[in-house]
Parts: C-alpha cells; sequence; structure tokens
C-alpha cells in the first residue's frame, strides 16, 4: 500500500491558470521517491500542493488512506507529513537549539515527548549539537540546510517533503547533505524529493517521476533513469 497517492490532481495559483494538470504519484513507505524536470515543470508546486500551501482545484491527495486534500499543513504536521522547501528555512538570529524547539512546538505540552525529540534530532545530526547554544547565523550553508531538515525531522514524521536539498552548495557540502538524507530514510522516514540535481537524484531515489509542463511524463524505477541518464538530462534540461 502507497504512503501517498496523488489522483489527477489540477493546481495553480491564479485563477484559470493550473500549473499541475492531471498529476498521478505514488509513494511507498520506506522509500525515497525523487521527482525531477525542467525549470517551470510543476516540481515545487507539487510540493506546496502536497502540503497544504495551495489546494488542488481536482484531484485527490491521499496521505495514509485518508484524503487529505483540503487539509492546512499544521493539520498535516500532526498527521506525519513534514515539509523543507528550498533554501535555508531557519530563524537565524535563535539559536540552533531554539530553531529546533520551534519544530516541536505542535507538542509543546509534552515535554518529556519534546525532550526525546531534541535528543533524536542531536543523535542524527552532531554538528548541530555542537553548535546548539550559537545562533544560526553562524553555520554555513551545509548545517544551515541540515538543520532546516532536522527541525521538520524533530516531530517523527512519516513522510519528509524536501525541496532541492543541494540549491547554493557547493558539491562537497551537498553530498553531505545527501548522505545525511539517506541515513533519515533507513531509520524509516519515506521521503519525497524534488531535485534540479538530476544525476544526485537518479543516485539516491529508488522511484522516479519526470515532469514537464505540469504533467508526469516519464516514470520508473532508479535503474530505468540510470540507464537513460543522459537523454533524461537533455530533455530535463531542455524541456524537450
Amino acid at each position: 500500500m502507497a504512503l501517498l497517492e496523488l489522483h489527477g490532481i489540477a493546481a495553480g495559483y491564479v485563477d484559470g491558470i493550473d500549473i499541475l494538470n492531471d498529476v498521478h504519484l505514488r509513494v511507498v513507505p520506506g522509500t525515497v521517491t525523487g521527482i525531477i524536470g525542467p525549470n517551470g515543470a510543476g516540481k515545487s508546486t507539487l510540493l506546496r500542493t502536497i502540503f497544504g500551501f495551495l489546494h488542488p482545484r481536482r484531484g485527490r491527495i491521499v496521505f495514509d488512506g485518508r484524503d487529505v486534500g483540503g487539509l492546512a499543513p499544521h493539520a498535516l504536521k500532526r498527521l506525519g507529513m513534514a515539509y523543507v522547501p528550498q533554501g535555508a528555512n531557519i530563524f537565524p538570529q535563535l539559536t540552533v537549539h531554539e530553531n529546533l524547539q520551534i519544530g516541536t512546538w505542535i507538542f509543546r505540552h509534552d515535554r518529556a515527548r519534546v525532550a526525546g525529540m531534541l535528543e533524536r534530532a542531536y543523535v542524527a545530526f552532531p554538528r548541530l549539537r555542537d553548535k546548539r547554544r550559537l545562533r544560526a547565523t553562524v553555520l554555513s550553508g551545509g548545517e544551515a540546510k541540515m538543520l532546516s531538515v532536522a527541525k521538520e525531522l524533530v516531530t517523527d514524521p512519516r513522510l519528509l517533503l524536501v525541496d532541492e536539498p543541494s540549491a547554493g552548495l557547493a558539491p562537497r557540502i551537498a553530498d553531505r547533505v545527501y548522505d545525511r538524507l539517506r541515513e533519515v530514510q533507513a531509520g524509516g522516514v519515506t521521503i519525497l524529493l524534488v531535485d534540479q540535481n538530476i544525476t544526485k537524484a537518479v543516485e539516491v531515489s529508488d522511484y522516479l517521476y519526470m515532469l514537464e509542463i505540469g504533467r508526469v511524463r516519464r516514470e520508473g524505477p532508479r535503474q530505468d533513469f540510470a540507464d537513460q541518464l543522459r537523454e533524461i538530462i537533455r530533455d530535463a534540461l531542455l524541456g524537450a
């Protein structure tokens, strides 16, 4: 059974103009599912629609067997979904620890649970433990991205939506972020990943979808995409 299913999703920002058109997608528990495609294909819009920032005009979003297409982000978070947007989604003037505490806000009345969540975040991201009392402004780009991920993981989500994890990072630093995402997946978190880095997306994903002009152009397991990587990169860059 899929953890997340999209059935014929259409969505957009302006009345009468759909960015997504009849999108069908499945995310299997325990996997990394990648979404690639040219700029403007609707990849980030898809994540925003799944997480409730946009409501679909048509179609159904089913999470763990429940239709969640009309729910707000905070309600989806309570159900076990989390979202890491592109860029560093942190509060730079707060300390690393305070940023993580904000991530636990919806569970703030359960102190024991919050303490356990924070400890698990530090175990998963030991570099953050070393800097927990420092303001987030001192973090490197890679550390800030890791804090963004950790801030969402403290709530123990079942599904993590990640938008462009390597954006603006040097390749060596980006590799560390991908390594952490793989460790998160190995720990039982299902990941839906939007990525402009096609080579890396194919490397870390178990199954992939390629979007073009708001529609799924192709889909398949990692090996299918790896076998046709040069052609796929060409199509994704050119929108051909």
